[in-house]
C-alpha cells in the first residue's frame, strides 16, 4: 500500500475538518499580507524542479486511539511502508510474516500500482484545489517575524463564495500561518473552526465549532520541504445520524535520502532487510 505525499496530507487536514503570482524578490514587509500568501501558495503549487528528493523516514501515527510505528520509503512509482510496531510493541512473528507478504505482494502487482497511482493523482488534484482557495478564503494580517519566518493570522473572508463542501470548511476557519521569509514556503499552519459547518442544512452532516488542525513542515534538504507533523481533532455528524470523531496525529522523523531512481521492488527489499535496523 502506498502512503500519501505531504501535500496530500495537508489537503486531508482540510477535508477532515470537512490568480497565480510569480516569485518575487521583495521582502514580506513590502508586500500586502494577501499578496505574500498568494506567492507562498504559488510556490507550493510550483516547487523548484530540483526539489523532488526521495526519502525513507519513520512515522508515528495515532488515529482514533490506535498507535502505529511505520517505516516509509518513497520511490519514483509511489511510496511503500512497513508496519514496525503497534502501541509501541513489536509485531509478533506471525504478524511480521503477514506484513512481509503484503509488502512483496504489492511491490509485484502492477494492477495495484495502477490503482495507487490513480488515487495519488486524484489526491494531488484535490490538494491543489484546496491550496488555490486559501488566498481567497481568508483575510490575512501580519502578526510577527523571527530571523527566518514571518507569522500571519487569518480569519474568514466574508466575500468568499465556497465552490465546494471543502470550501465551506475553509470559510469557517481562523488561525495562524508561518512562512519562510526568504523562500516564501509554508512552514506551518494552525486552524480552528470558529463556527459549526452544516452541509445541506445539516441533513448530510456537520462539523462542530472548535475542531482544530495543525500542519508543520521543514526544509529537509535544500529547497525540499516535507511535512513533519499533522494533527487533526474534529467532531461532528455525518450522513444524518452517524456521529464522527476524528483524532489523528502523525509525526515524521529520521529522514534519510534514497536514490531518485528507486523502484517499488527496491523499496520492498530495503524495508524487509534494512529499514528496521536503520530506524531503531
Amino acid at each position: 500500500m502506498t502512503v500519501p505525499h505531504s501535500r496530500t496530507l495537508l489537503a486531508a487536514a482540510f477535508l477532515l475538518m470537512g490568480s497565480r503570482f510569480g516569485l518575487t524578490q521583495s521582502t514580506p514587509a513590502q508586500l500586502p499580507a494577501a499578496e505574500l500568501v498568494r506567492s507562498v501558495i504559488h510556490n507550493e503549487l510550483h516547487p523548484p524542479a530540483n526539489s523532488e528528493v526521495r526519502w525513507k523516514y519513520r512515522v508515528e501515527k495515532e488515529s482514533d486511539g490506535k498507535h502505529e510505528t511505520r517505516a516509509v520509503i518513497e520511490t519514483k512509482d509511489g511510496s511503500l511502508y512497513r508496519l514496525l510496531a503497534v502501541a509501541g510493541k513489536p509485531l509478533s512473528a506471525a504478524d511480521e510474516s503477514s506484513e512481509a507478504a503484503r509488502i512483496l505482494r504489492f511491490s509485484q502487482n502492477s494492477e495495484e500500482h495502477r490503482k495507487a497511482e490513480q488515487a495519488r493523482r486524484k489526491d494531488m488534484e484535490q490538494c491543489n484545489t484546496f491550496l488555490q482557495m486559501i488566498p481567497d478564503a481568508f483575510v490575512f494580517e501580519y502578526a510577527g517575524q523571527n530571523s527566518n519566518s514571518t507569522k500571519l493570522t487569518f480569519k474568514p473572508n466574508p466575500r468568499f463564495r465556497p465552490p465546494s463542501r471543502e470550501g465551506k470548511v475553509l470559510q469557517q476557519m481562523a488561525g495562524e500561518m508561518w512562512v519562510d521569509t526568504k523562500q516564501q514556503r509554508l512552514v506551518s499552519i494552525v486552524g480552528q473552526l470558529v463556527n459549526d459547518v452544516k452541509f445541506s442544512g445539516g441533513l448530510l452532516g456537520h462539523l462542530q465549532r472548535g475542531g482544530q488542525f495543525t500542519v508543520r513542515r521543514a526544509e529537509i534538504a535544500q529547497r525540499d520541504w516535507e511535512m513533519t507533523e499533522l494533527t487533526v481533532n474534529m467532531r461532528g455528524r455525518a450522513l444524518l445520524f452517524k456521529n464522527i470523531c476524528v483524532q489523528q496525529k502523525e509525526v515524521h522523523t529520521g529522514f534519510q535520502r534514497v536514490p531518485d531512481d528507486l523502484t517499488l521492488a527496491d523499496a520492498a527489499n530495503l524495508l524487509l532487510h534494512q529499514t528496521v535496523v536503520a530506524l531503531k
